[in-house]
């Protein structure tokens, strides 16, 4: 395994600016992602007070039942005491989510070393699930590959109320039907067994999404004492209590911040990242019939399809006697995870970035600060099967994440078609063509209702000429099918859909190949942490 770096093309332009233009940085965060923005971060978190003990014994409760290994019970007892954290979190995919989930996760580990070592202060990773989020839709599937393409594979199971997916139950009968599909299509290896095994056993403990994401999460990363947290864990929501009535009581004076600073982004040509408006609460409540947006509307905090209407008076009640049924979105997920963790640095990814953009003024009128926000490691998986197809193909990195093959592939295949056989049966056609069209000339005169019947019959000859192609072309396609299926590989693995891997597959999509000691090779390599794509070569 050995590792390169490379530049992709330059896609995002937010993303571009945050990593090479200061000045973008410092308009729109409060710490450069350098070492004296780290140190400047430290500074601020010696000044605030967490309530350590609580969130410490938060997050052992949470991962009990999922099994707590020696290095997480050292983290979760430095917690208790001065530890700062490293942060990221993501949504409950199903087999972990893509790759980016686990890419995350990684680099959440390494930063929080890297900064461990640099101060000389226990420095521990933490991992935040998104499983109070409701669209279920945008985590119930994976990928595998077929054919040079990424094939969507989606658990049906009918979802009717926005439930969060820490409390959407699948049928574990189903989904372990799914699970042996999934395993199916990444084909039999000497690993696929006991890693099916395992995920299956993950499958029969939990019931929910979240649990089932956890189950898979702890177990990879276990040995490297990543901690994990619910953002709908109940407790926590107990903890989060007095945070939530800051953000109430600030409402306005943070959505309108939000606004601005979205409009301000806008106006130097960016994107707006989530379309916000004044009005907004940025809150959610967890309704009887699911997760709701919340709006300010005349004084009160509403969601009018539903019929819900809170008084300023009510919804602070809500948050000090159950806040469990209060829960953030996007914009005030960030603040809540700053209020509640000390912060060192958030891992996150672009379109989580280009959003944390927007908050400054928020972070502010809590009288807190954005911590470092340092940019998750993007990194593309590159097997010796796919190596030795860019080898046949004559074809570099560089040119397959930049989506060139299919093209390549399309030019080749072109260059295979036996032009001297097409062209002898469209003479042939042609030939064929205007003898029927004198027949046809012929019977209009002495015979008029022939005339059907000799139409059929040249669409029957015609229709026998174009299966002789076809034939031919698939002739054509089996002689050079090892080279095609070279192109295939670089298609399905290394930018499936014109996508990077990491947005699609699942990691077992690479353990199946290569075993789950995968992830402890991964955490060996020595990334840049300075934007670049990394490029791991299996």
């Amino acid at each position: 395994m050995h590792l390169d770096t490379i530049d992709l093309p330059k896609k995002n332009k937010l993303m571009e600016s945050y990593i090479h233009d200061p000045e973008f940085v410092h308009s729109f965060f409060d710490y450069e992602v350098t070492a004296a923005g780290y140190e400047e971060r430290a500074k601020e978190l010696a000044t605030r007070s967490f309530q350590r003990r609580e969130l410490a014994s938060v997050i052992e409760q949470y991962m009990q039942p999922f099994g707590i290994s020696p290095l997480a019970s050292q983290h979760i007892e430095e917690l208790s005491s001065d530890a700062w954290v490293v942060i990221g979190g993501q949504q409950a995919g199903i087999m972990t989510g893509p790759l980016y989930s686990v890419h995350k996760a990684i680099t959440v580990i390494l930063i929080a070393r890297q900064q461990r070592e640099f101060f000389g202060k226990a420095v521990v990773p933490v991992f935040w699930i998104a499983g109070e989020d409701h669209d279920i839709n945008e985590i119930n599937h994976t990928y595998t590959a077929y054919e040079g393409k990424a094939m969507k594979r989606q658990f049906k199971q009918p979802i009717i109320l926005k439930t969060m997916a820490s409390d959407t139950v699948y049928d574990a009968k189903e989904m372990s039907t799914f699970i042996r599909k999934i395993f199916k299509g990444y084909g039999e290896t000497s690993y696929t067994q006991k890693l099916m095994h395992e995920v299956l056993q993950s499958v029969e403990q939990q019931r929910t999404y979240t649990g089932f994401f956890t189950s898979l999460i702890n177990h990879l990363f276990a040995d490297y004492g990543l901690l994990l947290i619910d953002a709908a864990y109940q407790p926590l929501r107990q903890l989060e209590s007095p945070y939530f009535s800051q953000m109430i009581e600030n409402s306005a004076t943070i959505a309108e911040s939000i606004y601005a600073a979205e409009q301000k982004l806008h106006a130097h040509g960016y994107a707006k990242p989530i379309e916000s408006e004044e009005a907004d609460a940025n809150l959610f409540y967890v309704h009887e019939t699911g997760r709701v947006l919340l709006k300010r509307m005349d004084g009160k905090f509403v969601n009018e399809q539903s019929g819900i209407s809170f008084t300023e008076t009510e919804i602070h009640q809500l948050a000090i006697e159950q806040p469990w049924l209060l829960s953030n979105n996007v914009a005030t997920r960030p603040l809540m995870q700053d209020l509640v963790f000390p912060v060192l640095a958030f891992v996150g990814g672009p379109g989580e970035i280009a959003y944390w953009s927007l908050l400054r003024q928020a972070f502010h009128t809590l009288g807190i600060k954005l911590p470092v926000v340092a940019p998750r490691l993007s990194i593309t998986l590159v097997t010796r099967q796919a190596q030795e197809a860019m080898k046949r193909t004559d074809l570099s990195i560089t040119q397959v994440l930049a989506h060139q093959v299919p093209e390549i592939q399309r030019k080749w295949l072109d260059d295979q078609r036996d032009e001297t056989f097409i062209e002898m049966i469209r003479e042939v056609k042609q030939q064929l063509e205007k003898q029927y069209e004198e027949m046809y000339k012929h019977l209009y005169v002495t015979d008029a209702s022939m005339l059907p019947i000799l139409e059929k019959n040249l669409q029957f000859h015609t229709s026998q000429f174009d299966y002789l192609q076809k034939k031919k072309e698939q002739s054509t396609l089996l002689k050079h099918d090892v080279q095609n299926s070279r192109y295939n590989v670089l298609n399905e693995q290394l930018f499936p859909d014109g996508s990077l891997q990491e947005r699609l597959y699942s990691p077992y999509f690479f353990m199946n190949q290569y075993g789950d000691s995968l992830i402890g090779e991964l955490l060996k390599q020595p990334y840049s942490f300075d934007g670049s794509h990394q490029v791991v070569y299996l």
